[in-house]
């Protein structure tokens, strides 16, 4: 395989494997994930998870479905708080008729990020003094509804109570999140609530995609293969292989004929002027440059002043200069004295010479 080919299939190659990891190990902007205990991101609750544990508040992260907590906690006295963050329908876990009964039972349920409408409340209040809130959702509060926290515009935490329970609303899901650990009026606010009726006290995971082995296994989850099989990265996984081997293929197996390149012409007299220059440079002989460039430069510029081939004096050369085009005398004596002193010039001199032959012949007639 020739070395463009080899460069083909390694570029194909490496091509494929940043679409892999970009789209294996890059952050995903899952919005399950907001919320979650077990999330570092600024909108994930694991540094307020963490401050519950080292206050030695009982709270565990439930993994099961909803059913499976209202079957333990028939068997348990003692009250319940569940709380729910970022649920992805409003409200929805007091509208069903076991959850509304969980909660008759004397449980507590908690939720954050209850969907109200937008007010003109600043985006940036503190609330009850060190509580910091970054909303300017609002809700207009029923007669049922007791506020929690609030301010002119509305309610912001409120709660109300069915039979020996009551569900706790917010409309911001950001109440304590990892973004506000700088803000401890924050994580305060949200133990107290939690704490309030029950000692027990479980955060909904379940509904972030955390599930235990058992529910993972019933729902088809077994392993990473079966995993895959569900995402699209199935099919696009599928896509990379074909395309790789389509380049390799394509590598081995020219469509026609192999064109071969051609030779590039070679100018002779070229090469012969760019060797001597090299020689002429490394030697420094800048007067051989200036005598062999400088006699024909001044023919072709007699010429051009209409004087004839036969060569004449630099001062009727000038004179006649100075007559047809009108300028100074000067210019073109710096072009000529050199030439005739025959003097070796130094590299920044030549150039400069060269450039005012350029600039004399912008002004010949």
């Amino acid at each position: 395989m020739k070395r463009i080919d080899r460069r083909l299939l390694w570029g194909a190659i490496a091509l494929a494997a940043i679409i892999v990891l970009t789209l294996v190990a890059a952050p995903r902007g899952d919005q399950r994930a907001s919320g979650s205990t077990f999330s570092r991101a600024p909108n994930g609750y694991g540094a307020w998870y963490a401050y519950m544990k080292q206050q030695g508040v009982t709270i565990q992260q439930w993994q099961r479905p909803f059913e499976d907590l209202d079957k333990k906690t028939k068997t348990e006295r003692s009250p319940i708080t569940l709380l729910v963050v970022n649920p992805p329908i409003d409200r929805f876990l007091i509208t069903e008729n076991n959850r509304r009964e969980w909660v008759r039972r004397g449980n507590t349920i908690v939720i954050l990020g209850a969907s109200t409408p937008a007010t003109e409340a600043p985006f940036t209040t503190m609330q009850a003094g060190n509580v910091k809130i970054e909303t300017s959702r609002r809700q207009q509060l029923q007669k049922y509804e007791e506020p929690l926290l609030s301010d002119r515009f509305g309610g912001i935490v409120w709660q109300a109570t069915i039979g020996k329970g009551r569900v706790i609303t917010a409309n911001t899901p950001f109440l304590a999140a990892n973004a506000y650990q700088d803000a401890p009026g924050n994580f305060a606010f949200l133990s107290k609530l939690v704490q309030q009726t029950s000692k027990t006290i479980w955060v909904d995971e379940y509904l972030h995609g955390y599930q235990e082995r058992d529910i993972a296994a019933q729902q088809g989850k077994k392993d990473w293969l079966a995993y895959l099989t569900q995402t699209p990265l199935l099919p696009v996984a599928v896509q990379a292989i074909v395309l790789l081997l389509v380049l390799i293929w394509a590598a081995n197996r020219r469509f026609g004929q192999t064109v071969p390149l051609a030779s590039p012409t070679i100018d002779n007299s070229t090469a012969y002027i760019q060797a001597l220059a090299g020689v002429l440079h490394k030697a420094g002989r800048s007067e051989f440059v200036l005598d062999a460039i400088g006699r024909e430069e001044q023919l072709q510029i007699q010429q051009a002043l209409g004087l004839g081939p036969t060569p004449l004096d630099p001062t009727t050369l000038v004179n006649s200069w100075v007559e047809q085009t009108g300028r100074p005398a000067t210019e073109l004596q710096q072009i000529l004295q050199p030439v005739a002193q025959k003097r070796r010039l130094s590299d920044p001199a030549l150039l400069a010479w060269i450039k005012n032959l350029q600039t004399t012949h912008q002004h010949l007639p």
